[in-house]
């Protein structure tokens, strides 16, 4: 499992306590919270202390809202880094945490829709909107290419598809491992049809917790809030085949980090281990670095000699552009390779 971030830590301490509701607010927080890391989101230190206000009973999910609202109302004349870095992911997690928090549910292509539109209006103008056009992502774990996502034009008719045969199937009389395969299968069918332009790690996950509820699973909260990465890199695996280089569809990752959200399954999830290169020794403990590149070893070198460098600096050091200097940053915070430790300006860098 991932090192847990501050803000998680500081949650945490609320589950410890052990009052009921306490317990079940903390797990939506840390939900919703730990979801951002898929799109490298990290939440302000306004929005955590808003969160333990609502823990605590003083203020109701509208008073959050109304808080982070006029929080970023003030930014917009004065602190426009802070705005840029914590907006999206601080008011995505308000809302996450209300719809996680709302017990009514419907089973439908129609409520993924309303999910996506609940979290993303005013963050995109495309809020619950099927996109119109065919897109490629490149993958650092397919070593940049892509999976093929649904064509635009049969999006509906997928989804449509992939609901009637889930909601004609029955779970009567079977194992937990055979019901994880399938919920697995059914939740790499709809993440693969990509029905939005952006948001859909996030809109399918906060959709299958609520679904999972349905079948009063105990869903362990911390594995989302740590391993938010690692979900979307088994998404990633779980639809990607390539015949030449003898690759196929691997839906295992996933189903490892469905048995520890589920049971009491201890799965180390890590990242490279979703890499296509990924070969683990069976000797020896492996090395993070199996498929470093060249740039990347070359940061790690600069972080090791001083943790708090900022990335201008990197660049400068390492002879290359600020800009690949980033992207190649942010895809290292993915492998596991690093983290960023106590915000942008003033906080560290830590090779794990």
């Amino acid at each position: 499992m991932e090192k847990k971030g501050k803000w998680n830590l500081e949650l945490s301490e609320y589950i410890k306590q052990g009052d009921p509701t306490q317990v079940e607010k903390t797990k939506a927080w840390e939900t919703a919270i730990g979801l951002q890391e898929v799109d490298g989101l990290k939440p302000s230190k306004y929005l955590v202390e808003t969160a333990k206000e609502h823990i605590e009973g003083k203020i109701d999910l509208d008073e959050v809202k109304e808080k982070i609202n006029n929080y970023y109302k003030v930014l917009d004349n004065r602190k426009s880094e802070e705005k840029e870095n914590s907006e999206e992911a601080d008011k995505v997690s308000v809302r996450i945490t209300e719809i996680l928090s709302d017990k009514s549910f419907n089973f439908n292509p129609t409520e993924l829709i309303s999910i996506h539109k609940k979290l993303f209006t005013g963050v995109y103008k495309h809020a619950g909107i099927i996109r119109d056009y065919n897109f490629t992502k490149n993958e650092w774990i397919l070593n940049k290419d892509t999976v093929i996502y649904a064509s635009f034009e049969t999006i509906m008719p997928a989804l449509e598809y992939d609901f009637e045969q889930e909601r004609n199937f029955s779970y009567k009389d079977l194992s937990l491992d055979e019901s994880i395969k399938h919920l697995c299968r059914f939740t790499s069918n709809i993440w693969q049809v990509h029905p939005f332009c952006e948001g859909n790690t996030r809109t399918t996950a906060v959709f299958i917790i609520k679904y999972l509820k349905t079948f009063g699973f105990n869903i362990n909260d911390e594995i989302f809030a740590n391993n938010s990465w690692y979900f979307r890199n088994s998404l990633v695996r779980a639809n990607y085949k390539n015949f030449e280089k003898n690759i196929f569809e691997d839906i295992s990752h996933l189903e490892k980090f469905f048995y520890n959200l589920l049971s009491d399954a201890k799965y180390e999830l890590k990242n490279r281990y979703t890499h296509v290169d990924y070969i683990q020794s069976a000797t020896t403990e492996d090395s993070k670095c199996n498929f470093c590149t060249l740039e990347e070893q070359a940061i790690l070198n600069v972080i090791r000699e001083n943790s708090t460098t900022k990335q201008e600096e990197i660049a400068q050091i390492i002879g290359k552009s600020l800009r690949t200097v980033k992207t190649r940053m942010i895809e290292m915070q993915e492998k596991g390779l690093i983290i960023r430790k106590n915000g942008k300006r003033n906080g560290e860098w830590e090779i794990l």
